[in-house]
C-alpha cells in the first residue's frame, strides 16, 4: 500500500512499464521460438532476421540486458550456421 502520492504514482507507472515489458519479452520469445522450431533450414534462415530485430529492440529498451541480447543472437546464428 502506497503511503504517499509519489509512491502511488510510482506504483501506477510500474504497472504500466511491467505490462509493456511483458509484451515486448513475449514477442521476442515468440520470434526466437519460430527460428528454433522451424521445420527446414530455409524457414529458419527466413525467420532469423525478424528474431534478431525483436531481440535488439528488447535490448534497446532495456527489457533484457544488452549482453543477454548478444548471447541470444550469437546462439541463434550459430545454430542456423551449423545446419541445425
Amino acid at each position: 500500500m502506497a503511503h504517499t502520492k509519489q509512491s502511488a504514482k510510482r506504483n501506477r507507472q510500474n504497472i504500466k512499464a511491467r505490462t509493456r515489458n511483458r509484451a515486448q519479452r513475449s514477442t521476442m520469445k515468440t520470434a526466437i521460438r519460430a527460428v528454433r522450431r522451424a521445420d527446414s533450414a530455409d524457414t529458419a534462415k527466413a525467420a532469423l532476421p525478424e528474431a534478431m530485430k525483436k531481440i535488439d529492440k528488447a535490448a534497446k529498451r532495456r527489457v533484457i540486458h544488452p549482453n543477454a541480447a548478444a548471447r541470444l543472437k550469437s546462439r541463434l546464428a550459430k545454430k542456423i550456421a551449423s545446419g541445425r
